[in-house]
């Protein structure tokens, strides 16, 4: 079993950066490919951005050229590095690791950016 834990999130005004971090335990030599997801109240989860395990990355249309996602296997740490932050950017982020018995979350990180 994969346990993955959030941090990283905040209130920033437009324009600025912040760093979203998941820490995975437990299981990790299961994970493969690993996303970032986000949610607003009444809508569905979104996919944000995407990493497999050999690097290849992908990305929601609104966040290309402005969101970085990436892995370090060596502190089992998944990041997405967010820059030139908007309001609607504002969401509970969420990462997602596809393991060899399904999928895992993590419990959520909250960001609101301020106009």
């Amino acid at each position: 079993q994969v346990r993955l834990v959030e941090s990283g999130g905040g209130l920033v005004q437009a324009g600025r950066s912040l760093r979203l971090s998941c820490y995975s335990s437990g299981s990790i030599f299961s994970i493969n490919d690993m996303d970032w997801y986000r949610q607003t109240p009444g809508k569905q989860r979104e996919l944000v951005a995407s990493i497999d395990k050999h690097g290849f990355t992908n990305y929601e249309d609104s966040v290309k050229g402005r969101f970085t996602i990436s892995r370090y296997m060596a502190n089992n740490t998944l990041y997405l590095q967010m820059n030139n932050l908007k309001p609607e950017d504002t969401a509970v982020y969420y990462c997602m690791a596809h393991t060899t018995t399904g999928a895992s979350w993590g419990q959520g990180t909250q960001v609101t950016v301020s106009s």
